[in-house]
């Protein structure tokens, strides 16, 4: 992306009054802000441990309650959002947006590299202790941003709201033309990423139930014949991944599949991105007879992803070379129905939805 809006960009902020030092800051790291806007949510990872003063400062603002009611004042497309500024919370002030909220901070350290998702200081131009509430996050690697500014967070979800935010128009004088607000700002920790450190025994306590158009299938699950498989389907499901897609292939006796990320009726978020990679073969002794779950792949045996059918019949030449990770339990008259919906070839005539998956836990007898 061009580098001519930063020039623009940093022409735009003013100079305001005499500014003030925060003292040494609090907070851990490990810690998360959820950013609840009128255009939806994103969630920030802080860094105290790089930028102590900002940071503690961003947290008492929360605190506070500054940051509810302000707006998302300057944006350009595919490139940055700014907000942050106080006065942004009275329309009547449009003049005055971006020249509030600053000078607050001595100078911290700056960033040597400024890369998509960071989330900085807006300052002054020329003026190192000039930083305070406001912030910007940026849409796109910046290199010509580098040293310059103290990047005190990183989104950890929700790039596409905050690409949604940075495709409002701007009027000449760079201000938005439409009002986004910060409705709301929670501090937590950072959630830990669920299944990662289970064990084969707890893995083996959930079950996958799909949702679809035609009923509800229970999957049990076996991690003690393929572990990593029956983690990365849970991780995947409980991201959301699974939702919206639908049943593209239906073969009669042999299977019927789901899964395909091309059939899913939105695009996945980054967060859930960065969940899909290939898998290494899981193979075992599981014969594949009906009700039988196992990973779709490609030619390479280490292509599979996403996509998973359910058998309907006996297929042993699937035997050893296709990772078997559970079985239906429930709803294998569901199975049966889409197994008998109208096709063309092997694509049903009519969309089959799959239109949630989720993990659930049965207690125990």
């Amino acid at each position: 992306m061009r580098s001519s809006w930063i020039a623009a960009w940093l022409c735009l902020l003013m100079l305001t009054g005499p500014g003030r030092a925060l003292a040494h800051g609090d907070g851990a790291p490990g810690t998360q802000a959820v950013v609840e806007t009128s255009r939806g949510t994103f969630v920030l990872d802080l860094q105290p441990d790089v930028a102590p003063n900002t940071v503690a400062l961003f947290l008492k603002t929360v605190s506070a309650g500054g940051y509810n009611g302000t707006a998302f004042h300057r944006m350009v497309r595919n490139g940055m959002v700014q907000g942050g500024d106080p006065l942004t919370r009275d329309p009547a002030k449009r003049a005055l947006y971006g020249t509030g909220g600053l000078q607050m901070l001595k100078a911290e350290p700056r960033a040597a590299t400024v890369r998509r998702g960071a989330v900085a200081s807006v300052l002054v131009p020329g003026k190192p202790d000039s930083a305070g509430t406001q912030f910007f996050v940026l849409l796109a690697d910046q290199p010509a941003l580098a040293g310059q500014y103290t990047v005190f967070a990183t989104v950890a979800d929700g790039m596409d709201v905050l690409q949604q935010i940075a495709a409002i128009p701007v009027d000449a004088d760079g201000l938005a033309t439409e009002r986004v607000e910060i409705q709301n700002i929670t501090i937590r920790d950072t959630p830990k990423e669920p299944f990662v450190d289970e064990s084969t025994t707890q893995l083996a306590t959930h079950r996958l139930q799909l949702e679809t158009s035609e009923g509800a299938i229970t999957i049990e699950l076996w991690p003690d014949r393929a572990p990593e498989t029956v983690r990365h389907v849970l991780r995947m499901t409980a991201a959301g991944i699974y939702d919206g897609m639908s049943f593209h292939r239906v073969a009669p006796g042999f299977v019927i599949q789901t899964g395909a990320l091309a059939t899913r009726t939105a695009p996945l978020t980054e967060r859930q991105q960065a969940l899909v990679h290939d898998l290494p073969p899981e193979f075992s002794e599981t014969k594949h007879v009906k009700g039988v779950v196992s990973m779709a792949r490609a030619e390479s045996l280490t292509s599979a992803q996403t996509s998973f059918f359910i058998c309907t019949g006996t297929s042993s030449a699937l035997d050893g070379v296709y990772t078997a990770f559970g079985r239906v339990v429930e709803g294998m008259d569901v199975v049966e129905r889409i197994e008998a919906a109208p096709r063309t070839g092997e694509a049903p005539n009519t969309r089959i939805d799959l239109r949630r998956a989720r993990v659930i836990t049965p207690s125990a007898p």
